[in-house]
């Protein structure tokens, strides 16, 4: 391995390190305090690096919460997936992708409103908001697969309701008037109107 490739390495490997530290500060101090009562000053001091450098990896709060959260609802997404193939029914199958998601949201009620209000009225360019949309596409997808197991929905039709009910999805979790429901209040709630949607 040449010197010049060593180098790259190791830099590679301290941006990877202060991502992580970054990372870590922020998940600890928004699950602690909720994202409006943290700046950016606590995460940087928190992770020991200087503001700055902080901005690097992240330009505002926003988008430091989608760099923390978007594993999590990754992860969330991949439980719920594996849930529903053993799921017989076509809306259990949903809600069993749903749910992970739902409790995700409702870790730290707060954040994950904020967190959905980032994906929606983010800036598409930005990176991490990039991944948050790819995440939602991908929980899309997940739906519309289960849908399909229905012979009377077209490929095109469980697209379509698939993105209906991820907005059924969003707005029950995020609505003002929701905030003090329950992780099975707000799947209940989500049941009733993406039952619906479904075929008769």
């Amino acid at each position: 391995m040449s010197a010049a490739s060593q180098s790259v390495g190791r830099r590679e490997r301290k941006k990877q390190e202060k991502l992580d530290r970054i990372v870590a500060a922020a998940s600890e101090l928004f699950a602690e305090h909720g994202i409006d009562e943290v700046t950016t000053q606590q995460i940087a001091d928190k992770a020991d690096i200087g503001t700055g450098t902080l901005f690097l990896y992240a330009k505002t709060k926003g988008e430091l919460l989608l760099l923390v959260q978007n594993a999590k609802y990754a992860e969330a997404l991949e439980q719920g997936r594996a849930d529903a193939e053993t799921v017989p029914g076509v809306l259990d199958a949903v809600l069993a992708i749903v749910r992970p998601i739902v409790e995700c949201n409702r870790n730290q009620t707060d954040n994950g409103r904020t967190y959905l209000r980032e994906i929606i009225f983010g800036a598409p360019e930005e990176p991490r908001h990039g991944e948050a949309l790819a995440i939602v596409a991908q929980t899309e997808e997940a739906v519309a697969t289960v849908l399909r197991r229905d012979d009377r929905v077209t490929e095109g039709d469980a697209a379509t309701l698939a993105h209906i009910m991820s907005a059924v999805m969003v707005l029950s979790m995020a609505a003002g008037v929701n905030i003090a429901l329950s992780v099975e209040e707000i799947v209940q709630d989500i049941r009733r109107q993406v039952d619906v949607l479904l075929p008769r």
